[in-house]
């Protein structure tokens, strides 16, 4: 009886949640029973709404997401005549054509209502309403542009994953809906998922490497594809985890400084339980995905150690005849026996030596006796160091520079934001500070943290921007600013331009912006 009534309890208690995941999928059935049966006259039955419907989404999320922009209805009519004329053979007058794609953007954004999804409620003993948009749009400057919803990118990744583009990278952008939405609930749960995913790549990393100690050349193919495949998104990933971090910051900064009417302190303060969470989940992902990039980078050294070891053992005339036989039983395929008997089945062939050559030999004199080749064991320099090496010291140097001169600045000023840094920085570098990549990586790395502390930094260092600024600090810039910390505070909606176009000259138009940072000091 105990368990039948837990199960009862479940079904009542759950129901509700159930069928609000369920609502997402709801739009696109309702969508894809639309016939054309009755729009002039059945002229275009043939028309699938379901295929459209699809189209449309993975449209929207390409424009909205991974060009950062909305789409305007002249830019959706121009895609949707070209996807009709192209896979259902339209072909008529202009006129008529937009028509017809106003009648489909009609269907899809449902006449701009939300989709109702009825449900029963057996815990409140009632019949609730659902509502969900796959395309929203709204007003700006006079114009509409539409975009598509995070129920709209949650249903389409559902349903497969974008080939194209890095799972994590989509999965961050529905995150950064979710988070401009305020449902910080549901960004946990993808948070979560991300988590995962990241946890996924560490063991595809694994086997990778499991897979170049046993088979070379499967390890290879299957290295190249991981690096293909996953790592040439890893910078895309890391500015997205930027960008979610700051947006969390900057819900915690607003849930913070809310005033609260009557009855609504329980509501906020279960919102900042929420945010607390997502921003906990999120940090411990940005953690794991840093781990993994570093692990990425071990794999590609060990993988070119292993890649030059096997390429000199090819080059020795040995036949491996145990090996070969495990691949012939492997395969199962008798026949491939043939390549391996034939040359014993050779015709012999004897050798002979001329008689002549004796004579030449006896009569050859010659004074010079064999002498061995002196062999001298060179002794290993110790200062000895890889390319790659010396590029991390040299990135660690540009990094420790511009670092100190930040804190000499908010030593100085107490508060100072980046557009006053970076004309510092010009004046001191010159124009050159622009054109220098790892200026641009430590503002990456930087902004990865809302904050420093110096005196915690030298005693543990948490990221690579920290322990490449330890080695280079001197016991001068530890008296300096060894009891020094700041805070970093991101605005999102200030942009900034790091390249002025008298910096650049005839390459104007390649202009770097980013989001301005506030530099505050704490103490010391």
């Amino acid at each position: 009886m105990a368990l039948k009534h837990v199960m009862i309890n479940e079904i009542i208690s759950e129901h509700s949640t159930r069928m609000q995941n369920l609502k997402k999928y709801y739009p696109f059935f309702v969508l894809s029973e639309t016939t054309f049966s009755q729009y002039k006259e059945g002229k275009y039955s043939l028309l699938d709404m379901g295929y459209i419907t699809m189209a449309s989404l993975r449209f929207f999320i390409n424009e909205n997401n991974f060009h950062e922009k909305d789409i305007t209805y002249e830019e959706y009519e121009k895609f949707l005549m070209e996807l009709l004329r192209r896979d259902f053979g339209i072909d008529e007058e202009p006129e008529e054509e937009k028509q017809l794609v106003l009648y489909i953007f009609d269907k899809l954004k449902n006449d701009g209502r939300a989709f109702e999804f009825k449900f029963y409620d057996p815990e409140a003993k009632t019949s609730k309403i659902a509502r969900v948009k796959l395309i929203d749009s709204r007003v700006e400057n006079g114009a509409v542009y539409y975009y598509i919803t995070s129920e709209g990118i949650e249903f389409y990744l559902d349903t497969k994953e974008i080939k194209d583009e890095s799972r994590i990278n989509v999965s961050q952008l529905l995150l950064e809906k979710l988070i401009s939405s305020n449902n910080f609930k549901g960004g946990i749960d993808v948070v979560k998922r991300i988590n995962s995913q990241v946890k996924q790549l560490s063991l595809e990393k694994e086997n990778v490497l499991k897979l170049l100690g046993v088979d070379i050349f499967e390890g290879t193919r299957a290295y190249e594809q991981y690096m293909e495949t996953t790592a040439k998104w890893f910078s895309d990933e890391q500015k997205l985890f930027a960008k979610n971090k700051a947006l969390v910051d900057k819900a915690i900064e607003r849930a913070g400084y809310e005033k609260s009417g009557e009855g609504m302190q329980g509501l906020r303060s279960k919102t900042l339980e929420d945010i607390s969470s997502l921003e906990t989940e999120l940090k411990k992902t940005i953690y794991n995905h840093s781990q993994l990039i570093s692990e990425t980078v071990e794999l590609t050294k060990l993988a070119d150690s292993i890649i030059s070891r096997a390429k000199l053992r090819k080059l020795r005339p040995v036949f491996d005849f145990r090996q070969t036989m495990s691949k012939l039983m492997e395969h199962d395929k008798p026949a491939d026996m043939e390549h391996i008997l034939m040359p014993f089945f050779a015709p012999k062939l004897n050798k002979s030596f001329s008689i002549k050559s004796i004579d030449n030999m006896l009569s050859l004199k010659n004074d010079d006796k064999d002498k061995g080749e002196k062999l001298e064991k060179n002794a290993l320099d110790p200062d000895f160091k890889y390319d790659d090496e010396i590029l991390d010291e040299k990135i660690g140097k540009n990094f420790y520079m511009i670092f100190m001169e930040l804190l000499d600045q908010i030593k100085k000023w107490d508060k100072i934001n980046l557009r006053q840094f970076n004309g510092i920085l010009e004046i001191k570098f010159g124009n050159e500070i622009y054109s220098n990549r790892d200026y641009y990586s430590f503002l990456a790395h930087l902004a990865g943290k809302t904050g420093y502390d110096m005196e915690k930094m030298l005693e543990k260092q948490d990221t690579m921007l920290e322990e490449m600024i330890a080695i280079h600090m001197t016991e001068e810039d530890v008296t300096r600013f060894g009891d020094m910390s700041f805070s970093i505070e991101l605005h999102s909606d200030e942009i900034i331009n790091l390249m002025p176009s008298d910096a650049l000259g005839e390459n104007a138009e390649d202009n770097t912006f980013v989001t301005d940072m506030v530099f505050e000091r704490r103490n010391g």
